[in-house]
Order: structure tokens, then C-alpha cells, then sequence
């Protein structure tokens, strides 16, 4: 990977084939066409809109480019009334107030007390401003997460921001960003996103993975585990997506769980281990009361989940 001062970034993807070795060196494994859209994303400075299941690796993705150009990882969360003061900047009303009430004090002139307090040193910064005036020396990565759970009027806010990464704050003046953060924008698919955001960004569908990416992502995560139990655990999952639960497991509940039973010093899977874990696998009681009634209680489909290989 090519160091590239100019550029903001301190390494510049030189192949696809590069953007996959570097990804599962940090401990992601990316399929070629993930692999693609982040290599375009960095090299046309384009955001990334990401979307898919919960669990499969989306927010991962801002984190491990991240570590890759060895930058600042800023992370704005969205949630339902988010709004742009949230995301981008508030004043810092009681330091404010209590600076006024020194100066008065002090006889101090009005109007060098306004321009004091509307300063950048009493402006809170919010992910949004804190990515356009980080991006001086090394632009960082604005992850912004679950950007579906957040309202249309955030969203056009958002777009709007996204265009030229410049924002104007009325008592301050204009800040622009030096150089474009990495922008890696995230969705659940709870409800639609508006095309005009997804048409700012290249898109990608993160997938749940094939049993071969899953086993390779538990070996390449948890290195002290067994390769035999690592593929009866992704063998098990891969069954249990299958199954159309309220909510399927995704990578995240695999590498917890078998996290769990490393914990428990366990390097096989038997009945009673999964019962007793199957909290770390579903999160809505309904599955979990449809999978003991449905699967595990009948003796076929419970060796058939153990099994390991086929």
C-alpha cells in the first residue's frame, strides 16, 4: 500500500486484489465486490452507502478503514428525532452564561463579549463539524451509522452536508473540509432510504455469508479456536439462517456466541451447551420458543444442527 501525503490518506489502495488482503489482515473478510466499491470509494472520494441485515458487518467496515489509513474514526449514530444541531454543532450555553456574568462583572464591553462567546472555544462539535475540521492533516472516516432509523428531514440535511462538506455557522462564517473524509453510510433497511442520498454514494448489499466466509471469519477472529468446532458452529448458524426467524443471527451473534463457548471451555457442540446458550444466537424469546419446539425437540433436526460436517 502507497503512501500518499498529498492525498490526506496515509496509504492509497492500488488494486482490488490489494483491498481484499489488506481487509482480512485487519480481520474482515470482504468479498471482491465489497472489495470494489471501497476501492472506487477512496479513489473517486465518494461516500459509501451500506446496506443489509443486521449483524453482517456493515458497521465493521468504517471501523476497519479506519485502522487501514491509521485515521480518526468519527461515528455518528442516527436514532428517530435526530436532528442537525445533534449531528452537527450546539453552543455551549452555561460556559457562555457564565462568561457573560464574569465580563459584566468586570465592566466589560458588550460587544467584545459577544464576539468572545460566539467564538470557536464555546462551540460543542458535533460527528458532522468535528469531521469537516478534522480533515486538515489526515481526513478520518465518518461512519454514519443506521442512517434508516433516523427522519426524512435529517436525511435531506444530510445530503445536503454530503454534497460540498462545508457548513455555515452564522456567527462564525463558513468551514469547509480540507479533504473529504472516507464517508461509510449504513442502513438496516427498516425503511427506505430517499434515492437522492443513495444517488451521493456508491452502493453495496452485505450479504449474510457463505459457510466458507463465516469459517474464515471465526479462524481469522478467534485464532485459538479448533478448526473442527469452528466449522460445526458455522455449520450450525448456516442452518439457523435457513429458518425464517423474527430475527436470523447474524456474524456478530456468530462470533459472540463462540466467544461464549471458548469462555465456557467448551470445543464441541452438544444439546445441552446449546440450550443453555441460545441467548447469545436469538434476541426475541418467540424464536427462541420456536426453535426448541420446532427443531430441538425433535431428535432428526437436533442432530442435524450438532452435526459439523455433512
Amino acid at each position: 500500500m502507497k503512501r500518499n501525503k498529498e492525498a490526506g490518506l496515509p496509504a492509497i489502495f492500488e488494486s482490488i486484489d490489494q483491498v481484499v488482503d489488506e481487509l482480512a489482515e485487519a480481520g474482515y473478510i470482504a468479498d471482491r465486490a465489497l472489495a470494489t466499491v471501497l476501492f472506487l470509494a477512496h479513489r473517486l472520494e465518494k461516500p459509501i452507502f451500506l446496506e443489509g441485515e443486521p449483524g453482517v458487518g456493515k458497521t465493521e467496515v468504517g471501523i476497519v478503514m479506519s485502522r487501514l489509513f491509521d485515521t480518526e474514526l468519527i461515528r455518528l449514530q442516527c436514532y428517530e428525532g435526530l436532528d442537525s444541531s445533534t449531528a452537527l454543532y450546539e453552543w455551549n450555553y452555561p460556559k457562555q452564561l457564565l462568561h457573560i456574568r464574569l465580563e459584566e462583572q468586570r465592566k466589560g464591553d458588550r460587544d467584545r463579549i459577544e464576539k468572545i462567546i460566539y467564538s470557536p472555544e464555546f462551540l460543542i462539535k458535533r460527528p458532522l463539524l468535528e469531521a469537516i475540521m478534522k480533515s486538515g492533516e489526515k481526513a478520518p472516516v465518518l461512519l454514519i451509522d443506521e442512517i434508516d432509523r433516523s427522519d426524512e428531514e435529517f436525511e435531506a440535511f444530510l445530503l445536503e452536508v454530503l454534497s460540498d462538506f462545508q457548513i455555515t455557522i452564522p456567527e462564525i462564517g463558513t468551514m469547509r473540509a480540507r479533504k473529504k473524509p472516507m464517508v461509510v453510510v449504513t442502513s438496516n433497511r427498516t425503511r427506505d432510504v430517499h434515492d437522492a442520498l443513495k444517488r451521493r454514494c456508491l452502493y453495496h448489499w452485505i450479504e449474510y455469508p457463505s459457510f466458507e466466509k463465516e469459517y474464515r471469519i471465526i479462524m481469522i477472529r478467534l485464532p485459538g479456536i479448533e478448526s473442527r468446532f469452528a466449522k460445526q458452529i458455522t455449520r450450525f448458524m448456516q442452518r439457523a439462517r435457513s429458518v425464517d426467524f423474527l430475527k436470523k443471527p447474524g456474524v456478530s451473534e456468530t462470533l459472540d456466541w463462540t466467544r461464549a463457548l471458548m469462555a465456557m471451555h467448551r470445543d464441541y457442540l452438544d444439546e445441552e451447551v446449546v440450550s443453555e446458550t441460545l441467548g447469545c444466537i436469538f434476541k426475541y424469546q418467540e424464536d427462541i420458543a420456536r426453535f426448541k419446539e420446532e427443531f430441538w425437540a425433535n431428535g432428526e433436526t437436533r442432530e442435524r444442527f450438532l452435526r459439523g460436517d455433512e
